[in-house]
């Protein structure tokens, strides 16, 4: 496969499942916020700014956070590049340099997504952002499920649960790391610290599988370990991380390379793993966990870089000299 054809992939992946996580935050923040006095709304909001690690961009354009600003900002912002209407068109450029790599129902899924957010009535959205919410949610979740069903699980494939679960695994953690430090100011056992564990589950969509685990209780340390340590939720840091790591797995194996797997991605990937399954997570927590999380956060970007310079960068290998000098003579 072309580097070029396995970025697109990766990155299209990357950018649908980013539009998705961002208008989930959104939608979890607009109910959480129903019976927050009105002193601390713009508290509650800041905090999804952290996640997206956009507040220097973000001061640059508005003084204030609350409803309207984080909104217009995460929702289409021109000068945000992580906006759900910037995700959601470079998504379909990718794919659409790639068509002939993916599936028709796929195509047509995400073109439909992208002329819903285009062609939608922005004033409204702000008034009443619950119904495109849940439009863009589904959209992205009937992509996936698109791409599972139609497409050939080969090489191409792969690239995109890279990209997938790659993003994943950061946005679990940078949700953890936000909603953890502002938990971890509460008295446990107070309401408001309830209502934070459930804010932070539902950040992830995992407030209903974690309360179908019977030992689990609703505490800071069991979230955390769910959130982080799961081998079963689909977006538990772990879960991604392996996920990703057999992505890589597969596509060397493609690339012919069984006699020697172990590429830097490879490693750097197995390296954060094997940390994350030896983890007790009773020497995280507290104030031990925002330079945890911090420093997975970095190790986790770093294998991004890994992923693309083993994969993504088109080099060109020039002719040695004595070769130049042979043609030449001919």
């Amino acid at each position: 496969m072309l580097s070029r054809v396995a970025e697109s992939l990766y990155w299209m992946s990357r950018y649908i499942e980013r539009a998705e996580d961002i208008t989930r935050i959104l939608t979890v923040n607009f109910h959480a916020l129903l019976d927050t006095r009105l002193e601390d709304l713009e508290r509650g909001w800041q905090p999804l700014i952290e996640i997206t690690g956009d507040e220097a961009l973000f001061s640059q354009h508005y003084r204030q956070h609350n409803a309207q600003t984080v909104s217009e900002f995460l929702l289409w912002h021109p000068a945000n590049p992580n906006a759900v209407v910037a995700c959601i068109q470079r998504a379909r450029e990718n794919a659409r340099s790639v068509r002939e790599q993916i599936s028709s129902e796929m195509w047509e899924h995400l073109n439909r997504l992208y002329f819903l957010i285009r062609g939608v009535n922005r004033q409204s959205v702000l008034r009443g952002p619950h119904e495109f919410f849940s439009q863009v949610r589904d959209g992205s979740q009937a992509f996936q499920g698109v791409t599972d069903a139609t497409m050939t699980h080969g090489e191409a494939y792969e690239f995109i649960q890279l990209g997938k679960f790659l993003e994943r695994a950061e946005k679990t953690c940078r949700i953890l790391d936000v909603k953890y430090a502002t938990l971890n100011a509460l008295r446990e056992g107070a309401p408001e610290a309830s209502l934070q564990l459930v804010a932070m589950l539902k950040s992830c969509s995992a407030f209903e599988a974690f309360r179908k685990q019977a030992a689990f209780h609703l505490q800071a340390g069991p979230v955390a370990e769910y959130l982080l340590l799961s081998r079963n939720f689909p977006r538990a840091v772990l879960f991604c991380l392996k996920r990703c790591q057999r992505a890589v797995a597969a596509i060397s194996e493609e690339n012919g390379r069984q006699a020697n797997p172990a590429t830097v991605s490879q490693r750097a990937l197995g390296r954060i793993c094997s940390e994350l399954e030896y983890l007790d997570i009773q020497e995280v927590l507290d104030e031990r966990m925002h330079p945890f999380l911090s420093r997975l956060l970095r190790q986790i970007n770093l294998a991004g870089d890994d992923i693309t310079r083993d994969y993504f960068n088109a080099q060109v290998i020039l002719p040695s000299p004595r070769r130049q000098q042979a043609q030449q003579q001919q």
